[in-house]
């Protein structure tokens, strides 16, 4: 495992191993000890799968609480984490990882960040864990091309639920 830190504060890059022969693979994905030793102590209470299509795009949904740990798990799709805190120099800035079953990556995201997804298989699976339970009162949302972000996506008319197209809890 080895922890990568990025220009975002609290935001993570964790590269795992994996283990491949003539059956499949195996990942470990978490670990409690190996992820305290390396410097992350969040107690997740909290597991959730997506499961979309290609050129769906989910998000830029967040909380002012939640610590998340995303990963992919089958197929691939780019990942953008904002800084929403309004109080923060960094607010609006972001970064994007391109996480899939391959490359066993994982972000950790950690509270007042928004995160958004866009699918870029036929299939993926996005997967988090959470250091709160759900709560949808306490939930921020930003368009997916808000202009104060200027966020890079590789599509222009990407497969939106309400919510992310307007930019708003509907």
């Amino acid at each position: 495992m080895k922890v990568v830190e990025t220009k975002l504060p609290g935001v993570k890059i964790i590269e795992l191993e994996r283990f491949e022969d003539f059956r499949g693979t195996y990942l470990e994905s978490y670990n409690r000890e190996l992820y305290q030793k390396n410097g992350i102590d969040v107690d997740f209470v909290q597991d959730d799968f997506s499961m979309s299509r290609k050129h769906v795009l989910r998000g830029i949904h967040g909380d002012a609480e939640t610590w998340k740990l995303v990963s992919c798990i089958e197929g691939a799709f780019r990942l953008v984490v904002v800084n929403c805190d309004k109080e923060s120099a960094l607010f609006g800035q972001w970064l994007a990882v391109d996480l899939s079953e391959e490359n066993c990556k994982q972000v950790l995201i950690p509270p007042k960040h928004g995160n958004a997804h866009l699918v870029m298989s036929e299939r993926a699976i996005f997967h988090y864990k959470q250091s709160t339970y759900y709560n949808p009162e306490g939930q921020f949302t930003y368009k997916w091309n808000d202009e104060r972000f200027n966020i890079w996506w590789p599509i222009t008319d990407p497969i939106l639920s309400q919510r992310d197209d307007l930019g708003k809890r509907v």
